[in-house]
């Protein structure tokens, strides 16, 4: 709605709370009033003339130099933005005929990357002072854009001097990586750096990485290794790992020794994590392990016990894939024991052995605990035993508030559902998914518990319901109703986001690894 009014130019409205508080305050008032000149209407601008301000001020002559208000670019809205821009100007151009045309076929095809390459030319005269860029190289035309930047910025290092988020993301089968690591040390302030190898697993690197050495070990050891004698080892503050196989040894041991701010280690669905953490037991500084996310494969169980000693204290963020095996439940076993920070508990899959272990876990985490999420994905046949065993145990445990529940579930009748939505009601959930098959019935009646005990009471910020692959969203009677509670109903695939997005919101996380500082 907001955004509807200020493109209507509805500003009036928009501002008045704002304005009262500024109304003794002249030049405040003026300064509002010529920032926002063009989004007024022409009857809004007959006004501001009574009052001296000139309703035909030229556009470039503004009150401020906006782009140095400019801290984030990602090259990627940048390159479609000029695309649209130009599409449209060609249209105008040729008319009728720009359905058989395309860019690419324009002779003024050039004008893209000239137009790119002006633009940054002209945010380094200015000096813009970023906080944020992200790097995006997902076509061949992508490289060239890259090229294009990167030769720019060779010339102009002071661009990137004060940067803090750096975030690369890479696709194309072949790209020259030794080209960004000068780019990295010219960054003497950095206070973030993601590097996304897209489109391949680690053990295929190779195909989308041209190094010197095509192996396994040298790719990962590369990256590690050129943080020597740079400035990075006195900034990195969070490493995170995702998707990493560490089959082949590198240079963590000998860079993390010398980090002296690392505040932070992530491993997220990784792969031959017991050569790793037989490494990370030798280190001699506290391993600071944050996030542990076993979905592709457990630790040996006496290496799990180990590191947990070292590094349970520190741990808040712990995912299974399904238990259904007693070296997993062992595994639950240990986490319990040694892991009382938890605030992220994924569990995707279980048996009615391990289940009880969950509630007790719960139970003693108690308001630490802020995101959620218990899957029911085993083929077993007692699957509707199992649901209602969490249906009967769960609501009554939950803290006071939860950032974060998404509960996946089959059970046999509507009345199982209620259960849980009555033992629940202390608890306050700012963003509430629910997955439901029902067997026996439709799911009528547990939209109508949802009002009851969660609607009405306005128990939830924002509502992702899903029963038989039925969408509450698409229900917009439904969801106008819902939103007179103030209660955002969302597509429940769109609410039940992956955990990377919750631990890093302002930066994508796909395949391999990330290092933030």
């Amino acid at each position: 709605m907001t955004c509807s009014k200020i493109f209507s130019g509805d500003l009036t409205e928009l501002t008045d709370e704002i304005i009262q508080y500024l109304r003794n305050d002249i030049s405040t008032l003026y300064s509002c009033i010529l920032v926002n000149r063009l989004w007024c209407q022409e009857k809004d601008k007959e006004k501001l003339q009574d009052y001296g301000i000139n309703k035909n001020l030229s556009p470039l002559n503004t009150l401020f130099n906006y782009l140095s208000f400019i801290k984030y670019l990602n090259t990627q809205n940048i390159i479609s933005t000029i695309k649209l821009w130009v599409r449209d100007s060609l249209t105008r151009e040729i008319g009728n005929q720009s359905n058989q045309l395309t860019l690419q076929s324009h002779p003024k095809y050039d004008l893209l990357k000239f137009i790119y390459e002006s633009l940054f030319k002209i945010f380094i005269e200015r000096e813009i002072n970023l906080n944020t860029f992200d790097i995006f190289i997902f076509s061949n035309d992508d490289c060239d854009y890259f090229n294009i930047l990167f030769k720019l910025i060779s010339q102009n290092q002071s661009f990137i001097h004060n940067i803090k988020n750096l975030n690369f993301n890479i696709y194309p089968k072949r790209i020259n990586i030794t080209t960004i690591i000068p780019y990295l040390k010219s960054i003497n302030t950095i206070s973030s750096l993601s590097y996304e190898f897209h489109g391949c697993l680690y053990d295929h690197y190779l195909n989308i990485i041209h190094l010197p050495d095509e192996s396994n070990y040298r790719n990962l050891n590369y990256l590690f290794t050129s943080f020597k004698n740079s400035n990075i080892l006195n900034t990195l503050k969070i490493i995170t790992f995702r998707n990493i196989s560490f089959n082949n040894t590198f240079a963590f041991n000998e860079i993390f020794e010398q980090l002296n701010v690392l505040e932070s280690i992530h491993i997220i669905d990784c792969y031959s994590l017991n050569s790793f953490i037989e490494r990370i037991l030798n280190i001699t500084k506290p391993f600071k392990l944050k996030t542990l996310f076993m979905n592709k494969e457990l630790l040996d169980i006496d290496l799990l016990q180990l590191l947990l000693q070292k590094s349970g204290n520190y741990l808040e963020n712990i995912s299974f894939g399904p238990l259904i095996n007693e070296s997993k439940q062992q595994s639950l076993e240990l986490i319990i024991r040694y892991c009382m920070k938890i605030k992220v508990l994924e569990l995707f899959g279980f048996d009615d052995q391990n289940i009880y272990s969950l509630f007790n876990f719960i139970e003693n985490i108690g308001q630490n605990l802020n995101h959620l999420a218990i899957h029911q994905i085993s083929d077993s046949s007692n699957n509707f035993e199992i649901s209602l065993i969490v249906l009967q145990n769960l609501g009554q445990i939950l803290p006071f508030k939860l950032e974060y529940l998404d509960l996946n579930l089959i059970i046999e009748n509507a009345n199982d559902f209620k259960i849980f939505l009555k033992n629940s009601q202390n608890t306050f959930i700012n963003r509430l998914c629910i997955k439901i098959i029902i067997i026996r019935e439709s799911g009528n009646d547990i939209l109508h518990y949802i009002k009851d005990y969660i609607m009405r009471k306005k128990r939830v910020k924002y509502l992702g319901f899903k029963v038989n692959n039925n969408e509450l969203f698409v229900l917009k009677d439904e969801v106008k109703e819902f939103e007179l509670y103030n209660i955002k109903v969302q597509i429940y695939s769109s609410l039940s986001t992956d955990f990377v997005y919750i631990l890093r919101k302002n930066v994508l996380v796909t395949n391999v690894f990330i290092i933030k500082s």
